[in-house]
């Protein structure tokens, strides 16, 4: 009678098992795996994307001369399903990804016009951007679907961001609205006594002050005004969508008077519609050219309090424009009082392909240039209210 023994399993055996499913199998993968049950599902999922890596011929073979053994079809039934299968298999940070490789390598991006597909997907920011690119061309009966998709997203956003950005935002200007030569009972004497203690005078047990720190009278009026100039080439995609939701939070706070706008090489301000995200991100056009010096001077035309204005542009600075005068514009707002931030992207990924002349030449007026993660967004608008040094992140 033999006696079944339980073997362990070998130390390496994990790692061996995720790179045959990193390699794919083959004659080459060298691995001597074989996957069955999930990791052969898991493996077919992964193959269908990334099986092949270049683009066919007319012929059915890639620009290397193998032939295709692998991809996704072009019938929105099988992504669907494919979509189905990576859902079960993956986390969500990782279906967003390969989601998004899909779009890019296999060409996919036309079936995000049918209803069915939009149901089957895993909303993020970067697929609002790409329905954003497209929805010009869809049908009706996709509309609202997608409309549910782009809504679902700026949801999330907005209960992730607003609450902390408002509470930011309001310290920052109730501490700009405190005066430094405050009458009597305006004068706020915790912040008084400590900013100086240095002139405690130990003979005579008290404080002489030299510096009196007021309250400021709380105003419901308009305080600070707020320019948010967006580029909205197709690379800035998750950033006009974060700045969308942005620009909604702050036109909420009756304190700040809120100005968007978007441009290519046309200037669209989108000011009237910015209770709504949904309804600024729908009236955007992503893709096409860039005349930053355009947007600008549209900005300027309205600013009317410049030493009480933040202007923000986001944007990869590739400018299509008259570079020189847009330089001239960015250095004579800030002469007038403008506080002027660079921004060359309001997303997670950090900072995109920009041009690095203007960057510098932006930073040489007092003006520098850097990405910046929605989390961050609130410190940097503070900052700017306050007219203080910005966080800039390091490299």
């Amino acid at each position: 009678m033999s006696t079944h023994v339980n073997r362990p399993i070998p130390a390496d055996d994990e790692r061996t098992r995720r790179w045959r499913l990193v390699l794919g199998g083959g004659d080459a993968d060298g691995t001597g795996r074989a996957l069955t049950g999930t990791d052969a599902a898991m493996d077919g999922a992964l193959t269908a994307l990334y099986g092949r890596t270049r683009q066919p011929d007319r012929a059915g073979r890639d620009r290397a001369g193998r032939d295709r053994s692998a991809g996704l079809g072009a019938s929105a039934p099988s992504v669907v399903r494919w979509l189905g299968d990576i859902r079960t298999y993956f986390p969500s940070s990782v279906v967003q990804v390969m989601q998004r490789d899909a779009i890019d390598r296999l060409g996919l991006a036309t079936l995000l016009l049918e209803p069915e597909m939009l149901d089957a997907v895993e909303a993020d920011v970067h697929l609002v951007g790409t329905l954003l690119s497209l929805h010009k061309a869809m049908p009706e009966t996709t509309r609202e679907t997608a409309r549910a998709v782009v809504r679902k997203v700026v949801d999330d956003l907005e209960k992730r961001l607003a609450g902390r950005t408002r509470a930011t935002l309001t310290g920052a200007l109730d501490r700009s609205a405190r005066i430094s030569r405050p009458r009597h009972r305006d004068i706020d004497w915790d912040r008084t006594i400590r900013a100086n203690l240095k002139h405690y005078l130990p003979e005579h047990g008290t404080v002489v002050p030299e510096r009196l720190i007021g309250h400021g009278r709380a105003s419901r009026g308009i305080r600070k005004e707020v320019v948010l100039c967006v580029d909205q080439s197709g690379s800035m995609a998750a950033s006009v969508v974060h700045a969308s939701v942005f620009g909604a939070v702050l036109a909420s706070m009756r304190s700040i008077a809120t100005r968007l706008v978007v441009f290519d090489t046309a200037v669209v301000d989108l000011t009237d519609r910015m209770d709504d995200p949904v309804d600024v991100l729908f009236g955007t056009q992503l893709g096409g050219g860039t005349d930053i010096n355009r947007a600008l001077a549209h900005c300027q035309s309205k600013i009317t309090r410049p030493s009480d204005t933040v202007l923000v542009l986001i944007s990869d600075l590739y400018e299509g424009g008259i570079r020189d005068e847009m330089l001239k514009r960015v250095a004579a707002m800030k002469a007038s009082g403008v506080q002027f931030v660079a921004l060359l992207a309001l997303s997670d990924e950090g900072a995109p392909a920009y041009d690095r002349d203007h960057a510098a030449a932006l930073a040489a007026l007092g003006v520098p240039a850097f990405a910046c993660t929605p989390d961050l967004f609130p410190e940097v608008m503070a900052a700017a209210l306050e007219k203080r040094p910005l966080p800039i992140p390091a490299d």
